[in-house]
């Protein structure tokens, strides 16, 4: 089977996934994202999101995307406050 990529956006996306680390190749990037997608109700509306089922499901798009959330996180510890 070939598969054509036409949309530049699209494309993108597959070589920001690359660029990651998390991915072999552009075929793995297209077999994961359809595996994270088959949990999917397939007669779910399209206006509306389906809700992730679990933690796992809810975060799988970020998979291999190494974000540090420590480095934007605000390190505030609050202010004094008087009762």
């Amino acid at each position: 089977m070939t598969i054509q990529i036409t949309k530049p956006e699209v494309e993108a996306l597959i070589n920001q996934r690359l660029q990651s680390g998390g991915f072999a190749d552009a075929e793995d990037v297209v077999f994961q994202a359809l595996l994270s997608s088959a949990t999917k109700p397939a007669a779910a509306s399209q206006s509306e999101p389906a809700l992730a089922k679990d933690m796992v499901e809810l975060f799988a798009p970020l998979r291999g995307l190494n974000i540090n959330f420590e480095a934007d996180r605000n390190k505030d510890t609050g202010r004094d406050i008087n009762l």
